[in-house]
């Protein structure tokens, strides 16, 4: 197949470039490097079978030849992020979409969606099935994310109404792994900067929340898997089903580490999820598909490669 791939330079989306290629796929990369990276491509490079552009899929662009698949991953995804870029978070959700859903819709593509559990807000029911409708603030700080993604949802399922478009969407859940950029803002990654900076450690509030961590390399094969499954839309939780407070992850990256940094307790931010865990009874079911990586095997892995590539 010759697959788009939209935030291709980011963490998720060089992992699914990797994947593609090695699938035997030609994928075509762009990314406006806005909280991407090349350095996450070097392993692609010279390869015939990829090929990457800058691109703002906000904006009109085209792409040559036929198309088999458009993957919409291209958004800032951590809360850092988002806030330093609200009103172009809300503009990949809202115009990049309706693009990406025009360009598949024109060379009779596929469209995947990379949705996310922050469509759920703070969650009422626990854990999330794909039918749990969300308690979001939509005027709260983090909207400007959690909404981009409602809308984007909403749009894909109006275009495979209206245009008879397939599409595939994909909620994700917390997801950890190499490539993660030492500032992110998000737990795993600030944990384990401040871990090999021997620095104290950051839990926001009481540390009891809770999050469900899954590997990048598993959350990629159940993409995977779902671009491969004719009949079904989704959207479909994508994520670990054990629970963990933030408390104790940050005693397993410090105990990890080997470092003894000390943890510190901090206000906790605004609209802050206080759990967080996907049901997975509907994926399970469509995929056959649950994460293999232990978290601690997997955060060992992530701070081997931390450790080497942070230092550089």
């Amino acid at each position: 197949m010759r697959v788009l791939v939209t935030g291709g330079a980011g963490f998720l989306g060089s992992h699914l470039c990797d994947r593609l290629v090695l699938n035997g796929h030609d994928v075509l990369c762009y990314d406006s490097l806005l909280t991407g990276s090349l350095a996450n491509l070097a392993g692609l490079e010279g390869n015939p079978k990829f090929a990457f552009r800058q691109c703002d899929v906000t904006k009109p662009f085209e792409v040559e030849g036929p198309l088999d698949w458009v993957m919409h991953l291209a958004s800032p995804a951590s809360p850092a992020d988002y806030f330093a870029y609200p009103i172009h978070t809300l503009e990949l959700g809202s115009i990049a979409t309706m693009n990406c859903l025009s360009l598949a819709r024109a060379k009779g593509a596929g469209f995947f969606l990379a949705s996310t559990s922050e469509v759920y807000g703070d969650p009422l029911v626990h854990p999330q099935p794909e039918t749990y409708w969300g308690n979001v603030n939509p005027i709260g700080v983090r909207s400007v994310y959690d909404e981009a993604k409602r809308f984007a949802e909403a749009t894909t399922m109006a275009f495979h109404r209206e245009y008879a478009v397939e599409v595939r969407i994909v909620r994700i859940f917390n997801t950890y792994g190499p490539r993660m950029r030492p500032n992110d803002g998000r737990a795993v990654p600030t944990f384990i900067r401040q871990a090999l900076a021997d620095e104290p450690m950051t839990v926001h509030g009481d540390g009891s929340q809770t999050r469900s961590l899954c590997y990048v390399e598993d959350t990629i094969e159940s993409f995977v898997r779902f671009l491969y499954t004719e009949g079904e839309t989704g959207p479909l939780n994508i994520g670990n089903p054990e629970e963990i407070t933030v408390l104790e992850l940050a005693e397993r990256v410090g105990s990890a580490a080997g470092t003894g940094a000390p943890i510190v307790f901090l206000g906790r931010p605004e609209d802050d999820p206080e759990r967080r865990r996907p049901d997975l009874t509907r994926t399970e079911s469509v995929l056959g598909w649950t994460p293999k990586m232990p978290l601690q095997a997997g955060l060992e892995q992530t701070l081997a490669w931390c450790r080497s590539e942070w230092a550089e």
